[in-house]
């Protein structure tokens, strides 16, 4: 296992008020913005320092997000998110999104705890 392995890699805050959370986070911590455009939609990456901390995104239009209130996510390293998601099915989690590759970024699953806590995995690049 990779020093990284088991530790918070990323967060990511899911919102509906992208200018009130960029503002409110750029007063309060301190962070700059930059936009990426994606292919459904802008990301927002936050830094401070040069140092990238944390990324945002609108989930006004997404898919199976009516209803749910703004958030932060949490992904957790992992060496080999395959393996994560079969041990996570194996001990009573489920799999809300099988793994998928970011270039550049890593390899990322969406999975529930036994006791339904979501959480990303991620293997990063």
């Amino acid at each position: 296992m990779t020093e990284r392995h088991g530790t918070v890699w990323w967060s990511e805050l899911m919102t509906r008020d992208v200018v009130a959370a960029r503002d409110y986070y750029a007063a309060v911590c301190g962070w700059e913005w930059a936009t990426m455009p994606m292919s459904d939609g802008d990301y927002h990456v936050a830094s401070r320092g040069g140092r990238m901390i944390a990324g945002m995104m609108d989930i006004t239009a997404m898919p199976g997000m009516e209803g749910v209130p703004p958030h932060w996510f949490t992904y957790l390293a992992v060496d080999d998110v395959d393996a994560a998601v079969a041990r996570t099915r194996a001990l009573g989690g489920s799999v809300h999104r099988e793994p998928w590759d970011v270039p550049g970024v890593g390899r990322i699953a969406i999975v529930a705890d036994p006791a339904g806590a979501s959480v990303g995995l991620m293997t990063p690049a």
